[in-house]
């Protein structure tokens, strides 16, 4: 067990956007970390206030499109002083179990980055079935070692300024640990309608990448027999030539995956992904209409996003 009143030695990279429902206990959860850093998008609420009593380093970051979004940004940039960087969203937590487990895969390590898995809760229940559990990604590593790899969606609009969905090619070896985070969103469903209405456009255009094959090279290969990471991807080629996608979600992780076992919750959380699937249905159709380009009468060659970090900007 960690003494309460020593430090771990891990940076944390929290990326944020108006989050200040979600941030304490975030915060909370990660503060035996030597060092925390909340990048930041010009929140409008409370979050940077939130953060700084946490005792948190505020960093801003101004997005102008393009590459790189905000991890792999905050990854290039930031002067952390730990060699491992742990990267948390808002809306998870780091047990204390799980603390434990990192302190010592700190202290004597066997590998040079570890995979988290994640249980998630929505309104309030566990989805453990279903394919969403486990849940495994890479979130504790040198961060030297690691970047985000670029899926060539970053051109469409609307998608945010944050990796979401990408996963980190790593250059080093990589464990497991044996302890869960959780993801816990005390936002509404106001709130996950609206996150997902952004994430089916980035979903959209990596379909259309992968119909036509133009997605980029240096990404997680695809391999039924590698990494569970890997396998994902080796399903997502598979599942976008598939028929009928919306009514085969709902079927395939609800009945045959067992997604009924999460009772209510569980219903509800597949249903909305069957509609989800359908979004990026439709806006597939809309790329696949216009070339690959998302409201075409404004599209207009990505900027590079700032890569400049000053002394000013570790503030508000």
């Amino acid at each position: 067990m960690n003494p309460s009143n020593l430090k771990v030695p891990v940076s944390i990279l929290i990326p944020a956007k108006n989050e200040e429902v979600n941030l304490p206990a975030c915060l909370e959860s990660v503060s035996i970390a030597d060092e925390v850093f909340l990048v930041d998008s010009q929140s409008g609420d409370r979050s940077i206030e939130i953060a700084e009593s946490y005792g948190a380093q505020v960093v801003q970051f101004y997005f102008k499109g393009g590459w790189p979004k905000k991890k792999n940004w905050a990854l290039e940039n930031l002067p952390f002083r730990n060699q491992w960087v742990l990267i948390v969203d808002c809306d998870e937590r780091i047990t204390p179990q799980l603390w434990d487990e990192i302190a010592d895969a700190i202290k004597h390590p066997h590998y040079d980055g570890y995979y988290l898995n994640r249980r998630v809760y929505f309104l309030g229940k566990w989805i453990r079935h279903g394919g969403k559990y486990p849940d495994w990604n890479l979130r504790l590593f040198k961060h030297q070692q690691g970047r985000y790899e670029n899926l060539k969606t970053e051109e469409i609009p609307n998608t945010g300024d944050n990796e979401v969905h990408e996963h980190v090619i790593f250059n080093g070896s990589v464990g497991y640990l044996k302890n869960d985070m959780e993801h816990i969103d005390f936002k509404d469903i106001y709130h996950w309608l609206e996150r997902h209405n952004r994430y089916s456009n980035w979903e959209a255009k990596l379909y259309f990448n992968l119909l036509t094959g133009t997605e980029e090279a240096n990404t997680i290969c695809a391999n039924l027999w590698g990494s569970s990471v890997e396998r994902k991807r080796f399903f997502r080629k598979v599942w976008v030539w598939l028929p009928c996608k919306p009514t085969l979600r709902f079927v395939v992780f609800y009945f045959f995956l067992l997604g009924f076992l999460d009772g209510k919750p569980g219903y509800i959380y597949w249903r909305l992904m069957s509609q989800y699937e359908y979004q990026i249905g439709v806006k597939l159709y809309e790329l696949q209409q216009f070339g690959g380009v998302l409201n075409i009468n404004k599209a207009s060659k990505p900027q590079q996003s700032e890569t400049v970090i000053s002394p000013e900007s570790l503030t508000r």
